[in-house]
């Protein structure tokens, strides 16, 4: 897990990256972008997606082992 966040280490926080990614959808639907702007808009988008996703499952897997935690306390 640590080489995970070494080499993750400048990827942008949950937030940032949900309000990058929101920004980069406005910028896909209002369109009158060149095709290669579009399309390394689109890239971007998929990368933030995937760090958005990567925070998500993170804090699901602590939620998880907190959880498993408390029962194992019971």
């Amino acid at each position: 897990m640590a080489d995970q966040d070494a080499t993750r280490a400048d990827e942008p926080g949950y937030e940032q990256a949900r309000e990058e990614l929101a920004a980069v959808v406005a910028k896909l639907e209002a369109g009158g972008l060149s095709l290669e702007d579009s399309l390394a808009l689109w890239e971007r988008g998929e990368s933030l997606a995937r760090t958005c996703e990567r925070h998500l499952a993170g804090a699901r897997e602590r939620v998880e082992t907190v959880l498993r935690e408390a029962e194992s306390h019971e």
